[in-house]
């Protein structure tokens, strides 16, 4: 049920939704870079959030474990909650995807507005742990939005009284989440490592 093979063969079986997933994020970039004025009222609150938490987990004796602890479960909650609050149509995953794209692309903006290197924010900010965690965050989503689909057919086919097929189809599905899930963690938890030891170090050199 956990194997990794069989994590494998969920994703191929929604190539769609992640590709749908990837132009969902593309997007966001796109708009918080577009639209970083209009943005920094929305985000600065979450920034200013994040800032504070980083500082009273740099007092700790232990900041890096400190660091993976708050990275990890922050991250691998919303990872799994991605996939099933995705069974109501599949609209919230969607808009996680946009809202964390638009977080990056007003950083990026702003980094550039203030004349700093976006290169440092991108190979030493981002990239170490990023390039394991947004995989890993566009696949719970991607997984989110097919949840939702197949639960519209579920719905459709309930209407029409024809609910057997889409039943069957729903349980399979429901089950497959499981092994996604299981991964996701893993795949978060990898990032949560690499994020509070290389990037965490990194970023104060």
């Amino acid at each position: 049920m956990l194997s990794l093979r069989q994590f494998g063969a969920h994703l191929k079986t929604a190539k769609t939704p992640l590709i749908f997933g990837v132009l969902l994020f593309a997007v966001g970039i796109a708009l918080g870079m577009m639209n970083a004025e209009a943005l920094q009222q929305v985000v600065i609150g979450q920034i200013e959030g994040l800032r504070e938490t980083s500082q009273r987990l740099a007092k700790n004796p232990n900041p890096e474990f400190s660091f993976f602890l708050f990275i990890f479960f922050n991250n691998a909650i919303k990872g799994v909650l991605m996939i099933y609050l995705g069974m109501f149509a599949g609209i919230i995953p969607a808009l996680f995807l946009i809202i964390n794209g638009m977080v990056l692309g007003y950083l990026i903006e702003l980094q550039s507005v203030q004349g700093a290197s976006i290169a440092d924010l991108v190979f030493r900010g981002l990239l170490p742990h990023g390039i394991i965690e947004i995989p890993a965050i566009i696949i719970a989503s991607a997984i989110g939005m097919k949840f939702g689909l197949i639960s519209l057919r579920r719905l459709g086919g309930a209407l029409t009284g024809r609910s057997d097929r889409e039943q069957g189809e729903w349980r399979q599905f429901f089950r497959s989440t499981l092994n996604v899930s299981f991964w996701i963690v893993i795949l978060l938890f990898i990032a949560a490592i690499i994020e509070s030891t290389l990037t965490f170090h990194l970023m104060k050199s």
